[in-house]
């Protein structure tokens, strides 16, 4: 495997489906999509049937509290070893897979097939490592996953890793080039269309290492960001918690080799990603929305000014009359002030907090909400995207719903850098079916 060091980056030798498999049934979403609507993941083992495909191979996150999670977890590692004895997946040539995803939304959004270094991703509060959480990461969420690599031979990942790259010098050079294509297809469930490239030649392996190289140059990275001199190459996008479970296994395996070759070339030590260019024309950010469920109003709104008045701040409750006139309201910027809309059994509010010190509306929010519901376990929260839903749903009697607003693809570096990690469920990357679809494939042994 060739490795970049100084950058964090492999080139991976991918496996993809034999010329026999029916690639509309082998791709499925990403497993943390759609974890409150069984009725989806029914639907899609029923279009699937016995075909071959990555749903075999993946554990939707819908099913993670269901009781026979042992036996699933058997069985996934158990067709991946299948797949791989009746040669149902075969070895490409190393090299990066230039992916082209069309969506309902969008015509397209480039990405880039390439393996990271785990040694270089620190997930803890603080971090400056080359490749850094964008959100904070929920420990309690990993076990589940653990399980399922630890001993799987194969990975397929869902995760898609941001560069900040304004003048498009990695992933955009190799639109020009004339690339031998590997797939192109539609996906299931009207999720858009899939094209994949094979970029194998030296020259151009070469050529996105350098461009990548020039992006971490400590230099010119603190010409963007003055003040901050450790680089910020690689922030994750989706599936972070996946790639927080592939350092934890690697960690695991790492302790007990003693071989220093094997450690640097060691497969575990790698996870393979897409890499997205943050400037892309077909990345957009939706805003994620909260609802809370058997939650007593009088006692939210008086719960927000005491947790606000113990935190040094004012907070207040402005009735209004309509979404769209509390919305005006919300997006007036007021110095040293974070204003969101509030939605409570059906009443609208500009909740407005005064005095705030951080830096986005929903990090003071978020913030209360974690207090509250440690305070009132018995209150449910969910993470909504779409403000008609959180209408529909908060207009009912015992529900408060928070609108949020999207922050801005542009800020987000810049953010990480000065913050750190984000609140949990910040941002996402676009509607859910926008989200990768499982089809390239790793080894790991």
């Amino acid at each position: 495997m060739k490795v970049f060091e100084s950058i964090g980056l492999a080139v991976p030798q991918i496996l993809l489906p034999a010329p026999q498999v029916d690639l509309r049934r082998w791709a499925v979403i990403a497993c943390d999509q759609y974890t409150s609507d069984r009725e989806y993941w029914q639907q899609l083992a029923q279009q699937v049937g016995e075909a071959p495909s990555t749903l075999q191979l993946i554990f939707p996150e819908v099913y993670l509290e269901d009781a026979d999670a042992a036996e699933r977890v058997a069985a996934i590692q158990q067709r991946m070893e299948a797949y791989l004895a009746e040669g149902l997946l075969q070895p490409q040539a190393p090299g990066f897979v230039l992916v082209e995803r069309a969506t309902p939304q969008v015509p397209v959004r480039h990405g880039l097939m390439v393996a990271l270094d785990l040694e270089c991703y620190d997930y803890s509060t603080g971090s400056t490592s080359l490749i850094r959480a964008t959100e904070g990461t929920i420990v309690e969420r990993l076990p589940p996953r653990i399980r399922v690599r630890r001993g799987a031979a194969l990975e397929l990942p869902h995760i898609m890793v941001l560069i900040d790259d304004p003048q498009r010098t990695v992933i955009e050079p190799l639109l020009r080039q004339k690339l031998p294509p590997l797939y192109d297809f539609e996906l299931l469930g009207g999720a858009g269309h899939l094209r994949g490239y094979a970029v194998q030649r030296l020259a151009l392996l070469q050529q996105v290492a350098d461009a990548l190289a020039a992006l971490a140059d400590p230099q010119g990275f603190r010409q963007r960001y003055p003040d901050h001199p450790e680089v910020l190459l690689y922030a994750m996008g989706d599936g972070n918690h996946s790639f927080a479970t592939a350092k934890a296994i690697w960690q695991e395996i790492r302790s007990q080799i003693d071989d220093p070759a094997l450690l640097a070339r060691h497969p575990a030590r790698y996870a393979l990603v897409e890499l997205v260019n943050l400037h892309d024309a077909g990345l957009e950010f939706e805003a994620i929305h909260r609802v809370l469920f058997d939650v007593d109003c009088d006692a939210l709104c008086q719960q927000l000014q005491c947790y606000a008045a113990a935190q040094g701040m004012v907070c207040s409750l402005t009735p209004c009359a309509d979404l769209a006139s509390a919305r005006q309201l919300a997006a007036q910027p007021l110095p040293g002030c974070h204003q969101l809309v509030a939605n409570l059994a059906g009443r609208l509010y500009l909740l407005r907090f005064e005095g705030v010190r951080r830096t986005l509306p929903l990090a003071t929010l978020q913030d209360f909400l974690d207090d509250f519901l440690q305070q009132q376990p018995w209150v449910g929260i969910d993470y909504i995207h779409g403000e008609d839903s959180v209408s529909r749903l908060a207009s009912r009697p015992k529900r408060a719903g928070f609108y949020l607003p999207a922050i801005s693809k542009h800020e987000l570096f810049a953010t990480i850098v000065r913050d750190g990690a984000l609140p949990r469920k910040t941002f996402s990357m676009g509607h859910a079916d926008e989200k990768r679809f499982y089809l390239e494939a790793r080894a790991l042994r």
